[in-house]
């Protein structure tokens, strides 16, 4: 199944990077620095903020304790990207 709605996993490792595995397999560290940026996700640069990141169930993607979250297919986007940019 290629539907990255789906997660299996995420996990804060550093300032502005998640760990994430989805369903079909795919994982890879994201790095989120150039997305911090406005009055939602500015406040993760916070590391104490970026580190509640966790998954909610309800909606398959990471989200902070502020609200903040990602669509799925977006960190799939970026995740991609960085791989490809990495090789």
């Amino acid at each position: 199944m290629n539907d990255p709605s789906y997660r299996n996993r995420q996990t804060a490792r550093k300032l502005s990077t998640v760990f994430d595995i989805y369903n079909n397999g795919e994982s890879g560290e994201i790095d989120l620095t150039d997305e911090l940026w406005g009055e939602v996700f500015e406040p993760l640069k916070n590391p104490a903020l970026f580190q509640t990141a966790h998954q909610d169930e309800l909606m398959q993607t990471v989200v902070w304790a502020n609200g903040a979250d990602f669509a799925p297919e977006f960190l799939m986007e970026i995740m991609n990207k960085q791989n490809q940019q990495a090789a």
